[in-house]
């Protein structure tokens, strides 16, 4: 009976820990953290007084973007050189 129990609850644990990565590299989070980026960036810019802070909050949050694009392929690049 204790090992039905600890396979279901490891079976509990690897879903949670799937969910987790699975959201940690969607899409739908990317998009979500840029919108907030753009959001809190315009307010800013807005609030101090910077021309066209509509375009010039595109700037970081494109940033954003590009950094979260290209970390995968540096993970991949920096654990196949860690790895020999």
């Amino acid at each position: 009976m204790d090992f039905e129990k600890e396979i279901l609850t490891i079976k509990e644990r690897n879903n949670k820990v799937e969910a987790d990565k699975a959201w940690e590299t969607s899409l739908f989070r990317r998009i979500t953290i840029a919108l907030m980026t753009y959001v809190v960036i315009v307010l800013f810019f807005w609030i101090i007084e910077v021309q066209n802070f509509w375009l010039n909050a595109l700037v970081p949050t494109a940033g954003f973007v590009f950094s979260t694009l290209s970390l995968p392929f540096i993970k991949k690049w920096w654990i196949k050189r860690r790895i020999k």
